[in-house]
């Protein structure tokens, strides 16, 4: 009896059949198309990362550029001072409102709209169009900060949704080799459902990180575009106390 038992335990051994169902297994023995989704998500992913990095360098140089130039502003003694050192300033975009403000309001005090005789007030359009510079300034601003955030949110929406699309040509692949072979062993289904899960995972490493970075982003967004605003005002009601002259 114990001649013939170990026989059939070679046996048994000899028809099991190891199944290799690593990540990099799965993904080189994948198929194109799951190949080339998991492709065009980990290049999704490398993108999104790079504008993470550069809007965080960005909003950091611009925060950390409009203090000491708020500073210069107010403790100047007049507008031609801020204007003379606004080199001093180059990522600051409370500056860069104050340039375009600046220039309008000279324009206005060489034309006839800012330059009054001796009882005259100057006409209150000039003040309208120093606003509407500011508004244009405030809105190039805003939309240089919201530069390629647009490609964080693509990749947020549609991140899991690529990842979803490779999922399910690897289950179908798997069904396929179920309808070859005839056999529903876990031999036939492992790579086909390795690699549809393994597409799933990256289609939401790429998109989690690239949302949780988009509302980070336009939270900020919101934060300056108020400063901004801010100071757009106190600029106009330094210019309209100083530059015009009510009737």
């Amino acid at each position: 009896m114990f001649d013939l038992f170990i026989p059939l335990a070679h046996a048994a051994t000899d028809n099991v059949q190891v199944t290799n169902t690593g990540a990099w297994h799965a993904i080189a023995t994948a198929s194109p198309i799951v190949q080339l989704t998991l492709l065009s998500l980990a290049g999704m992913s490398v993108v999104s990362w790079a504008i993470m990095v550069q809007k965080r360098k960005q909003f950091k140089s611009v925060i950390e550029a409009n203090a000491p130039f708020e500073e210069k502003f107010w403790k100047a003694a007049s507008l031609e001072d801020v204007h003379d050192h606004l080199k001093d300033f180059p990522d600051s975009n409370l500056a860069s409102v104050f340039r375009l403000g600046y220039m309008e309001l000279k324009k206005l005090a060489e034309s006839n709209l800012s330059a009054p005789g001796e009882n005259e007030a100057p006409n209150l359009s000039g003040l309208d169009n120093l606003a509407r510079a500011l508004r244009k300034a405030i809105d190039l601003e805003v939309a240089r900060l919201e530069s390629r955030l647009i490609f964080l949110a693509t990749v947020g929406s549609v991140g899991p949704f690529v990842g979803l699309f490779g999922t399910v040509w690897g289950i179908m692949s798997s069904f396929q080799k179920i309808g070859q072979t005839g056999m529903a062993s876990l031999a036939v289904v492992a790579p086909g459902i390795a690699e549809a899960l393994i597409a799933t995972g990256v289609g939401l490493a790429a998109a989690i990180p690239a949302t949780i970075a988009y509302n980070h982003f336009v939270s900020m967004i919101k934060r300056q575009e108020l400063d901004l605003n801010n100071f757009s005002s106190d600029f106009l009601n330094l210019a309209k106390r100083n530059f015009f002259r009510s009737h």
